[in-house]
């Protein structure tokens, strides 16, 4: 089961971040939670791992809309969009597929909040430079 929206993008990490950040914005989605996964794992257990990091967006509309339909569903927020370095000037941006959503609450009603959340999404990966 496929449960990610992904694209390739022929800019540096840093680079990368930084137009993300910028699409998740133009689709009215902010920034909740921010976690360095290389350097959390470096702290921790002294490894190194590429540099990415995990953007955790919310677009309080859907949110809400998504709670009301079933307030469980909180445990699934917000969107986790991830941005890892490949190494040689390439980056890779991972989206959970808010489908996910629906497939594992069984719960249809959320389809409507999954569509719309995927379609912002979706433009804002397809907003990033192809590679």
């Amino acid at each position: 089961m496929r449960y990610t929206l992904d694209r390739r993008v022929p800019l540096p990490y840093a680079e990368t971040v930084a137009l993300v950040r910028a699409a998740l914005a133009d689709q009215g989605f902010g920034i909740l939670t921010e976690i360095d996964i290389a350097a959390t794992l470096k702290a921790k257990l002294d490894v190194d791992v590429p540099a990415q990091v995990i953007l955790g967006a919310c677009r309080p509309p859907l949110a809400h809309q998504a709670l009301q339909v079933d307030p469980s569903v909180a445990a699934l927020l917000p969107c986790n969009v991830v941005v890892r370095s490949l190494g040689d000037g390439e980056s890779l941006v991972e989206a959970v597929d808010p489908q996910t959503m629906v497939t594992l609450t069984g719960n249809p009603g959320l389809g409507a909040v999954a569509d719309d959340a995927g379609s912002r999404l979706t433009a804002a990966l397809d907003a990033l430079p192809p590679s």
